[in-house]
């Protein structure tokens, strides 16, 4: 939670260019509620922080764990490289640790991976982790995919 703003007020409290950024920002509708209606987000996040012990039959990797939704796609799945640079920097901005990344875009769907790839090594150089999908589609994991293609290129620089 965002202690620095007051929710449903219309006003940007914290001054960091978002209005009622409470939980994380939708940049899809370009507001601060980043409901997840596609249940994509809801579900990785789930699998990455639900609560031990409390008989619903799912556990989280770490339920310890803080989680700023930072929605760019739309309900059928859609979503804008421009959307999803900034739900990157936005994740920059407000100093997250890592990010979970669980979507990809093919460059033939106009996915311009190298402005994203910029983004992403900001993301990088203030010290946080950037965590991508691999893909679930079976042979077609093989293409060139954004931002998952761009991450193991870079590894293999390293």
């Amino acid at each position: 939670t965002n202690s620095g703003e007051t929710p449903d007020d219309g006003i940007d409290n914290d001054g960091n260019g978002y209005v009622d950024d409470v939980h994380g920002y939708d940049f899809v509708n370009d507001d601060g509620d980043p409901m997840d209606d596609n249940e994509h987000g809801t579900h990785v996040s789930g699998t990455i922080g639900a609560v031990h012990d409390n008989l619903t039959g799912v556990a989280g990797i770490n339920p310890n764990v803080q989680i700023m939704a930072l929605k760019f796609l739309s309900a059928g799945g859609s979503g804008s490289t421009a959307d999803a640079v900034s739900a990157v920097e936005y994740a920059t901005m407000m100093g997250v640790d890592v990010t979970s990344n669980s979507w990809g875009c093919p460059p033939e769907e106009g996915c311009d991976g190298v402005t994203l790839a910029i983004a992403v090594q900001h993301l990088r150089d203030a010290g946080q982790v950037f965590v991508v999908s691999a893909g679930n589609d079976g042979p077609q994991c093989s293409t060139v995919w954004a931002p998952a293609s761009a991450e193991a290129h870079r590894l293999a620089r390293l």
